[in-house]
């Protein structure tokens, strides 16, 4: 909608496009709340957004940008008697810092080089230069005979994925190393490159949100078919399901057995497993007498926890677990179809289904607080036209850091976006989606989690995969995750790990952590909210239980997302529906 044509009057403004604005809009709109929802962004979904790999090209440039000195306007004009104003930022670039850019492959194609490259002219940071030169580059490729070959070359290495090492493989290794960044750059909308990198149980609390409120018929989901554990150097598959327990070629038949009874064991509280309470639960493993491989599959892979997790939260990430295996397939686990980018705009849809309004590019300057109660009674947006409020919901990187409550120091998220060119553990099958667990590689390091994406989830082009890696931040992303790239994948720093995939292009920045920031207690008028960005869970717990109380919050009597009614069963003014009416009046 065009600014200009803004009314001047909601029940609720919402400045960001995050998940948890997101579903609060849709929230409110549902329930009959008039809600204008605005981004100063080009784009939905704040940090929780995917982009394509030349947008994503242009939101590194503006990261790398200074930013510019903010310039406060005067607008005590538009104030009435017993008001004043409350100023916001206008930017949230201290969300994402520390970002670093690396590639890895050849800037052109490689039937363009000389045969006797060398290696280390495939690694080169990025700058302005490569980025600057992209476009034309993409241009000089557009040889439809040689993309007809580069895609047969392309489905031939995805095919002999997961065979074994044979005298031809040398032949098969310039195949892998065929996709050129100048390639990468032409097939720049087939990727979906998600900022954060998370997982939907499928008993969590967004896909019983999604299939409460019918947002789910807005998007598509995969099943994440292998939970992966990185272990003495070796990437294995960890078995979760009874099925896979039983199929495993690494556990003995008394491993299998001794895993099967915990497991079973796990589902009721027990008092031994009381009298373990405020105990490592690592200690109780230990005692269970599983075994160092059962252990280390229980701990990392399944409860997700680290050694010093008390037992009663490491037996309570196992059962979440357990409950979620066999709702949807073999695993707990679900990822969008087009990335987690999807979420946030499934829940603007619906919003605007139901009367929102939205407008990018466009945002609020200031708050204007009645003196006397304490309450937002209008803001002032970005073209200076007031719009009246009875409630204010904001994004926490649009409030300065004097009037939010927050940990202190901050904390941040490192992370890191891989582009490589095969499976870290090769199949026969191309449509895998993974997640490993890869614990502490030395004391200190904390605990990596990865999430391997394959083309079959429109996130990457053939040929290649999506890497995610995610940790707390102990330095920049890049000392906290290079040493593990370079141990786990191939690149100029690493040619010896030649069974290893090859890093193409990589990409790492620090984000701030939002379970790092109160919902309550902030320095601001009491109809106003903040929502905070992506935490360092696996799950989306956090954001929707702090949409949900903001809702609350606002309209305790209200239904949190009601269901959506189906298109064929909404009922329009004048239309007749009862089937035998006709025939009743002739009688």
């Amino acid at each position: 909608m065009a600014a200009e044509d803004l009314p001047s009057e909601f029940d609720v403004v919402i400045l960001g496009t995050g998940l948890a604005e997101s579903v609060i809009a849709a929230a409110f709109s549902r329930v009959g709340q008039r809600v204008l929802h605005i981004d100063r962004r080009s784009y939905y979904a704040a940090n929780w957004a995917s982009f394509t790999f030349n947008s994503l090209l242009t939101w590194i440039q503006q990261h790398h940008e200074e930013p510019q000195p903010e310039e406060l306007q005067d607008w005590s004009s538009l104030l009435e008697e017993g008001e004043e104003l409350i100023y916001l930022s206008n930017s949230d670039s201290a969300s994402i810092r520390n970002v670093q850019v690396f590639c890895f492959t050849s800037e052109e194609d490689e039937e363009e080089r000389a045969p006797d490259a060398k290696e280390e002219d495939r690694g080169a940071a990025y700058g302005d230069a490569v980025e600057g030169t992209s476009e034309s580059r993409s241009a000089e490729t557009n040889h439809k005979p040689e993309e007809k070959e580069e895609e047969d070359e392309e489905e031939q290495a995805s095919q002999t994925e997961g065979e074994e090492p044979s005298a031809a493989q040398s032949q098969s290794e310039p195949t892998r190393k065929k996709i050129s960044y100048a390639q990468l750059v032409k097939e720049g909308r087939r990727f979906n490159i998600d900022l954060v990198s998370k997982l939907l149980y499928s008993r969590g609390s967004l896909v019983d949100l999604l299939i409460k409120s019918n947002v789910s018929r807005y998007a598509e989901f995969k099943n994440v078919t292998r939970i992966l554990t990185y272990r003495h150097g070796n990437v294995e598959q960890v078995p979760c399901s009874r099925a896979d327990v039983f199929a495993s070629r690494q556990l003995t038949v008394i491993e299998k057995r001794k895993l099967m009874r915990f497991l079973t064991s796990c589902v009721e509280e027990t008092d031994e497993q009381r009298a373990y309470k405020a105990r490592p639960y690592l200690e109780f493993l230990y005692d269970q007498q599983l075994g160092e491989n059962l252990q280390h599959f229980l701990l990392h892979s399944i409860a997700m926890a680290t050694e010093d997790t008390p037992t009663e939260e490491g037996l309570a990430s196992t059962r979440h677990f357990l409950r979620c295996l066999g709702r949807y397939g073999n695993t707990p686990f679900l990822f969008p179809v087009y990335g987690l980018g999807e979420i946030p705009q499934c829940f603007c849809r619906m919003c605007a289904v139901f009367g929102g309004i939205y407008c990018l590019r466009h945002s609020v300057n200031c708050l204007l607080v009645e003196k006397e109660t304490n309450r937002c009674k209008a803001v002032i947006d970005s073209r200076g036209q007031r719009i009246s409020c009875r409630h204010f919901v904001v994004e926490d990187g649009f409030v300065g850091v004097h009037r939010k409550k927050q940990a202190t120091p901050p904390r941040f998220l490192s992370r890191a976006i891989l582009i490589t060119d095969s499976s870290i553990l090769p199949s026969s099958s191309d449509q895998q989606v993974s997640m490993v667990t890869i614990p502490p590689i030395a004391a200190g390091c904390p605990t990596v989690r990865m999430v391997e994406l394959s083309p079959s989830t429109m996130t990457c082009m053939a040929g290649t995969y999506l890497v995610h890696l995610t940790c707390q931040s102990i330095g920049s992303a890049f000392e906290d995750l290079s040493s593990l790239v370079t141990t786990m994948f191939r690149t100029t720093e690493s040619p010896e790990q030649e069974t290893c995939p090859s890093v193409l292009w990589c990409l790492y920045f620090n984000m701030a952590d939002g379970s790092g920031l109160d919902v309550k207690g902030h320095d601001l008028p009491s109809n106003v909210f903040v929502c905070s960005g992506p935490d360092g869970g696996l799950s989306h717990e956090h954001t929707i239980h702090q949409a949900e109380w903001i809702f609350k919050e606002i309209l305790p009597e209200e239904d949190f997302c009601p269901p959506a009614p189906n298109p064929e069963d909404i009922i329009y003014n004048g239309e007749d529906t009862s089937p035998t009416g006709g025939e009743e009046v002739e009688e």
